[in-house]
């Protein structure tokens, strides 16, 4: 077989999976999975809560630690693993970022939705000013055309990105929506093309392909799938099917199958399943992390949580507005009586 091309993974486990331990990750937790994936010399791991830097709040959901504690507790037991952590402008600040730096991080992940690109300028500069590796997130990708979705990623490549990222936030893409979009920015932007999957409808790892074969040379994963929604792509699942096509991650294999099943599992509260909620957010194209809100909604409300998804997706919300569930669950249960 002919030796492929390498590919960059990083592991978002320490973020987008606090959505499922409803951002209560401990210091003890944090040490023993960046440990974990320092000792499979994964690339480079995500640290925040699951909505970035700054994202502990109401509307969101409070964290245990600060973002502060969390990056100490992950540097602490990491010397080559990179650290990472999301930004979601106007949640997380030029504070948060500068302090982000200190603590260790070198990665900067700004995100925004997919039409919103031009918010990211300030914070793309900032960080590399202080002297960081932008990557940037476009949320949602699949609420725009692919001609769209370069639109407002040249924009992001115009403010200094380094890596752009499309994004399948709410899981609700299949191969031929990721290859177009990947595909036509890889033609034609200047910096590297990332994917960002989520499990929703069963196509994480599908997907993750699909973008690597349109050229996307860095990819994101879960320990153990654990992210918000079904979660995310399984790391270790993608470092297996990598190194049989013949790919090259520099991710030791059996180690990161240990990270997986001997450190991660025992922190999932519920398994990381496609249950009828979570393949209802990759129907509907809602955002993954609205998923445990959902069902709080759900419960206080005596709905389906189903018919609270469906109907967000009608609305055509976007990361940002958790508070539209209960305004939706609230229409419904009055629609209901």
């Amino acid at each position: 077989m002919t030796q492929k091309r390498k590919i960059r993974i990083i592991d978002t486990t320490l973020r987008d999976g606090s959505h499922s331990v409803s951002h209560q990750y401990s210091a003890e937790d944090i040490s023993r999975v960046a440990a974990a994936l320092e000792r499979a010399m994964i690339d480079t791991l995500e640290v925040t809560h699951g909505d970035g830097l700054g994202g502990s709040s109401i509307n969101y959901g409070f964290s245990k630690l600060t973002d502060q504690e969390a990056l100490r507790a992950a540097k602490a037991v990491t010397r080559n693993t990179r650290l990472a952590v999301l930004l979601l402008p106007g949640v997380g600040v030029k504070e948060d970022l500068e302090m982000a730096y200190r603590e260790g991080a070198r990665v900067a992940r700004p995100a925004t939705h997919v039409t919103e690109a031009d918010i990211s300028a300030q914070h793309i500069g900032l960080a590399k000013e202080i002297g960081m590796e932008v990557i940037t997130f476009l949320m949602l990708s699949h609420m725009a055309p692919p001609e769209k979705v370069l639109e407002q990623a040249k924009l992001m490549e115009s403010y200094g990105a380094d890596v752009v990222y499309v994004v399948d936030s709410a899981g609700a893409m299949v191969p031929d929506d990721v290859r177009r979009r990947v595909g036509l920015l890889k033609e034609n932007l200047n910096v590297e093309v990332g994917f960002h999957a989520h499990n929703n409808l069963g196509l994480a790892i599908g997907n993750t392909l699909a973008a690597i074969e349109e050229g996307a040379g860095v990819v994101d994963g879960c320990l153990a799938g654990l992210g918000a929604g079904a979660g995310n792509t399984p790391t270790e699942v993608l470092v297996a099917v990598l190194d049989r096509l013949g790919y090259e991650t520099g991710v030791d294999l059996y180690a990161i199958m240990d990270a997986a099943e001997d450190v991660v599992r025992p922190l999932m509260r519920r398994p990381q399943v496609i249950d009828k909620a979570a393949l209802s957010l990759g129907y509907a194209g809602v955002y993954s992390s609205f998923l445990l809100h959902t069902f709080r909604s759900a419960e206080k409300f005596g709905l389906d949580p189903r018919d609270i998804l469906i109907e967000l997706g009608h609305r055509k919300v976007v990361g940002g507005q958790e508070d539209m569930i209960v305004d939706v669950a609230l229409a419904l249960s009055k629609a209901k009586a």
